[in-house]
This record gives C-alpha cells, structure tokens and sequence, in this order.
C-alpha cells in the first residue's frame, strides 16, 4: 500500500506526467528533458528524483552521463503504464512537448550522421578499437556456424564488411543503414567481391521495411551503442525474425571510456548481460553472452539468440526480469 501511495504522490503534478509522456517514448538525459520542457536543470532533477523515489522510472549513471527511463517492475511502474494510457496525447502541451522531443532526436541524429560521414572512409579501423577485427569475426562466424543461411539482415551495416563475411553461406542478404556514404562505401566493397546476392539500401533500424517473420539470421555489429533506444531496435529485429531464426549482436561490454561518448558519437558505453537479456526478453527474445573478447581496456560481448520459448507450465513465456 504504501508503495503504490508513494507513486501516486510522485505522478500528481502537471510535469511529472508530461515527464512520464517524454520518457515513454526513449531513455533521455536531463540535459535533453530541460531541451524539451525549457524549465532548469535544478528543478527538473528535483521532480526526477520524486520519480524514482515514487517507483514510476528507473535513473541509471553511465560515465559523466544519468539516463532516466519509465519502471520496468513493482506498483510504479505498472501505475506509470496505466498513467500513460490515460494521457490525452492530443492535449496542447503534450503535443507541443512531442514535437520538441523530435527536434532533440533529429539534431542527435544529425549531428551522429555527420560523424559517420566524416569517417566513412576509413571505418572499419575505427570500430574495431582495441579488439581486433579478425577475433571478433572468428568469434561471432564459430558462434553462427556454418550452416547456410536463407535469409540474412545486417543493421548498421556501414562499410558492408559483415556482409562480405557471411555471404558465402547466405542465400540473400540485405545491410540496412541511414548514411549514405557509408552505403556508397558498401556498395562498392560487395561489387569489386563479385556478391550479386548481397544487397545494401537506406533503411532504418527502428521501421524496417521488411515483412514480418522474413529473417533467418539478424546482425547488429557494434551498431547499438550509437542507438538512442536500442530496446526499440531489437523490438524491430525480433518482428521480423522468422520463427526459428536468430539474432547475434557484438557490442561492447559496460566500460567508461567517455573519449569514445564526446570524440566518436557514441550514446551508450556498452551494455551489461543483464541489460541485453532484459530488453531481449521484451521483444520476446532470449539472448545469451555466448563469448567475451579481451581488449584493453575495452571488452567485446557476443550475444547470441532466438525467440523465447514458452513456459511449458504456463502456456506464456516467462515474464522478464528487470536489469541490474
């Protein structure tokens, strides 16, 4: 009683809800939240504060940055859900906040792309940082195997390189990515290999312009750290995977290295087991660290997975557990 009591008292203010609103729709710092609502830093962190406090979102530090996000668990979070069902999306300031939030993503968006624009030409160096590139591939081509492949998607695909290693075993495939000089890049790597059944086009990883249940194998290669909500794009992923397909995501594991934040665009510094399992099992997905791969300092994780299996006992899958 006293928790549910406790989130109440922390939604019953005008901006706690449109708080709730804004971070119904991505994980946004302070910074961005004043952006958006104009209001001071100060008093933006104070009504934050009662949120967490309340139950209604979770805060988490990673680097010199503090990520807020809507309660995945417990009597907040379920009464945040409701609240935001309730909400009048129509009402002025509501839609006035929405639009703002588009203007903090797009400019986000922008300025990354201008990054990878930039450094298109000389990609694969860059991203391979510390772990090198022919390790990681060994890795993620040991933990797919070698059967043939029907079907493949590569999100992110940059400069193509992911492509050009599981061609071979793939009866089509299709790299997907919002830079165009990134996709010129590929294109020319995949012609002068010769890989006629390769494609790459413009997409975008949170609205694929795929149908459902079409993949058999899904690659996100150090692509989710610059995802400002990667949630989503494993949401997306597991929607078009087929039923037995599965998805491989390479990513760095939790590491505070801010160089990388401030210098390369990145918005999130790795990922945690627990965080990667929790938002897999979202999207109806189970994605397990399959190998590690030592750098210095920077690690490397292999998650690797597919769709749930059901709880036998129950008839459902079972119910995800909030990252630690």
């Amino acid at each position: 009683m006293s928790s549910l009591l406790g989130a109440l008292k922390a939604a019953a203010e005008p901006t706690r809800l449109r708080l709730l609103a804004l971070l119904a729709r991505a994980e946004l710092t302070v910074t961005e939240l004043t952006q958006v609502l104009g209001q001071s830093q100060p008093r933006l962190s104070r009504h934050l504060k009662m949120m967490v406090e309340g139950g209604l979102i979770d805060r988490f530090r990673e680097g010199s940055w503090v990520f807020h996000r809507l309660a995945s668990d417990g009597p907040g979070g379920a009464l945040a859900a409701d609240i935001i069902a309730l909400l009048d999306t129509d009402a002025a300031d509501l839609r006035r906040d929405s639009a703002r939030l588009d203007q903090v993503i797009r400019a986000r968006a922008e300025a990354a792309a201008a990054y990878f624009s930039a450094n298109a030409a000389d990609w694969d160096r860059i991203r391979a940082y510390d772990v090198p590139a022919a390790e990681v591939e060994a890795a993620l081509q040991s933990a797919v195997g070698d059967d043939p492949i029907n079907s493949l998607l590569d999100i992110g695909t940059g400069t193509g390189r992911m492509l050009e290693l599981f061609a071979p075993q793939a009866r089509n495939a299709l790299g997907v990515d919002l830079n165009p000089d990134m996709l010129r890049l590929a294109r020319a790597r995949l012609e002068a290999a010769g890989l006629g059944h390769v494609q790459v086009r413009q997409g975008d990883m949170y609205a694929l312009a795929l149908p459902a249940a079409s993949v058999d194998l899904v690659l996100f290669h150090q692509v989710l750290h610059y995802a400002a909500e990667p949630q989503a794009a494993l949401a997306e992923a597991a929607r078009v995977l087929a039923p037995a397909g599965r998805v491989a995501i390479v990513d760095f594991l939790p590491h505070q290295l801010e160089v990388l934040r401030d210098s390369h665009a990145h918005r999130r510094l790795g990922f945690s087991p627990q965080e990667v399992a929790h938002w897999g099992a979202g999207a109806g997905l189970d994605l397990d660290l399959v190998a590690t791969l030592e750098g210095e300092p920077l690690v490397v994780g292999l998650w690797l997975g597919g769709s749930r299996t059901p709880d036998t006992s129950s008839g459902k899958p079972s119910a995800p557990k909030a990252p630690s």
